[in-house]
């Protein structure tokens, strides 16, 4: 069945002084129908959180330059860039008074299969329709009280140490990353990468009907629209990206 791409990326400062996440949709040079899509949400110092950021992003542009599916799968080429971003951020700290770390949450799209890994917060949606097919489950200490039935997932925005995470990259420990994947695609498959600035204030329903209903570009900026609404003033950092496949 023949399918077709549409695919964006969208930002918003929020309520901070500075953007310090960053996102891009990578696609292969040499393969046809292969991209990366990564998002990166830096926090720790004056400029710091924007660097470590930063150089998530140039991490994953160097490794995915030399992807090669016949000889490397795509955890690999996860696990490698997480790993390696980790060592650079680190290296970063050493040079500087800041105390930089980032999450990561990424994605291989090839032809036949998407794959994913993550450190952190930041988000991937897998959606099928409206239908929620999967979902990243953060690495952070009210994900770990919900697991342990000691908190509720719908009261997560209202947690004393919400935006406490358990790993990231740039943490004192090597962090450990998270994978999943799906294949084959289909028609109406829908991805959504997000950091907490987004994620926060929306349920999955919701997240589900407006990727369902309008294309990407209207979707990213819809969503990042009422984000900014509830926030109220007091929003964080937005950054999105949409990869949605459609029949044609």
């Amino acid at each position: 069945m023949p399918v077709s791409l549409d695919a964006t990326t969208g930002q918003h400062l929020g309520d901070r002084t500075e953007q310090q996440d960053r996102v891009a949709i990578i696609p292969s040079k040499k393969l046809k129908g292969t991209a990366l899509v990564l998002l990166a949400d830096g926090a720790g110092g004056y400029k710091g959180g924007a660097a470590a950021a930063e150089q998530v992003i140039g991490t994953g542009l160097n490794l995915f330059e030399n992807f090669a599916p016949k000889t490397e799968s795509p955890q690999e080429l996860l696990r490698q860039l997480a790993l390696e971003a980790h060592t650079v951020i680190r290296l970063n700290r050493v040079l500087t008074e800041e105390e930089p770390h980032s999450t990561f949450v990424a994605m291989v799209l090839q032809p036949d299969r998407v794959d994913w890994g993550w450190v952190g917060d930041s988000r991937l949606y897998h959606f099928n329709g409206a239908a929620l097919k999967s979902r990243t489950k953060d690495h952070s200490y009210v994900q770990q009280q919900i697991d342990e039935g000691q908190w509720r997932e719908q009261d997560r925005h209202k947690h004393p140490n919400r935006n406490l995470l358990l790993q990231a990259l740039g943490h004192s420990e090597t962090p450990v990353p998270s994978f999943g994947a799906t294949a084959p695609l289909a028609a109406n498959d829908t991805f959504l990468l997000c950091s907490d600035g987004l994620w926060d204030y929306f349920s999955d329903a919701e997240i589900g009907k407006a990727l369902s209903t309008l294309p990407p570009r209207k979707a990213a900026e819809t969503l990042i629209s009422i984000a900014r609404t509830r926030a109220k003033g007091r929003g964080d950092n937005v950054s999105v990206a949409i990869v949605k496949l459609t029949q044609t």
